[in-house]
């Protein structure tokens, strides 16, 4: 099993810098990645999954880790111009990301495979499709292709320092045309985002469309941050490459040395993915 490659891009990964905090001297805050969860959120999305999963057919203590499911994926190319800088991302660039995501969820039992590429120039799109915006909307309602099962994906040109959003997959039966994931096109694999152009970017946001957290999701070292057992409880996000990560010392660990064992409550959520796919 490689579930300590998909983790570990929840808290090494989707980096915030923070300044004024225990970790840094800087007075901004630049979130990287555009998903958070209200308060309380997480822990009923969890209670739901409980129920759904002692309600069906699954045994709730085995994974089945010979089922893999093959997703098809759509990405939607958006761009300013016909230039790597205006977001005009080469097949290659398309295919080395697709070889990355499969490479970062190997034993998780999902197979992306890219069905489809659109290419569409909209400077507004490009710039201005954050989570919530008119923008995304009509992006969005006017490009996704496929059902809940299919995967579409969104390279844009974030500005303000975002790298990437996702929807979760509950979020298909209340908005299904807003399901999908928007990233950076600087990320895909050999990008201009300085340290963060191997494309693991784009696997931290699928593993939210997936249902995973961030280990930090509390935001305190109280409660079950991301909910998976093995994964340190950690207070706040990691920026750059430290040596060590253990923000909560009572509730926590090292979440750089991580010993990880079998992740039951990562693979009950796989589980509830694969029934939504």
């Amino acid at each position: 099993m490689h579930f300590l490659t998909v983790l570990s891009l929840f808290f090494l990964h989707c980096s915030h810098i923070v300044i004024g905090s225990p970790l840094s001297e800087i007075d901004v805050v630049v979130n990287r990645c555009g998903n958070e969860l209200a308060p309380g959120e997480a822990a009923a999305i969890e209670e739901r999954i409980r129920l759904d999963l002692s309600n069906s057919n699954e045994n709730a203590t085995e994974f089945d880790t010979n089922r893999q499911v093959v997703i098809k994926v759509v990405w939607h190319v958006i761009y300013t111009s016909e230039t790597t800088e205006g977001g005009y991302v080469s097949p290659g660039g398309i295919s080395a990301s697709i070889l990355a995501l499969n490479y970062h969820y190997r034993g998780a039992g999902f197979l992306f495979s890219l069905d489809k590429i659109t290419r569409t120039q909209n400077d507004d799109w490009f710039l201005n499709a954050k989570s919530g915006t008119s923008a995304e909307s009509q992006m969005k309602n006017t490009l996704v292709e496929g059902d809940k099962a299919v995967l579409n994906l969104y390279s844009v040109g974030f500005t303000g320092g975002l790298l990437g959003y996702a929807t979760f997959p509950w979020d298909v039966y209340t908005n299904p045309k807003r399901d999908g994931v928007v990233f950076s096109h600087t990320t895909v694999p050999g990008g201009s985002e300085p340290n963060y152009n191997q494309g693991k970017t784009l696997s931290h946001e699928v593993g939210h469309w997936l249902g995973l957290f961030h280990v930090f999701e509390t935001g305190s070292c109280t409660g079950k941050g991301d909910y998976v057992d093995d994964t340190p409880l950690q207070q706040t996000p990691t920026s750059g490459c430290p040596e060590s990560k253990s923000s909560c010392t009572n509730n926590g660990g090292d979440s750089i040395h991580v010993s990880i064992g079998p992740i039951k409550p990562f693979e009950h959520r796989a589980e509830s993915a694969v029934d939504l796919l």
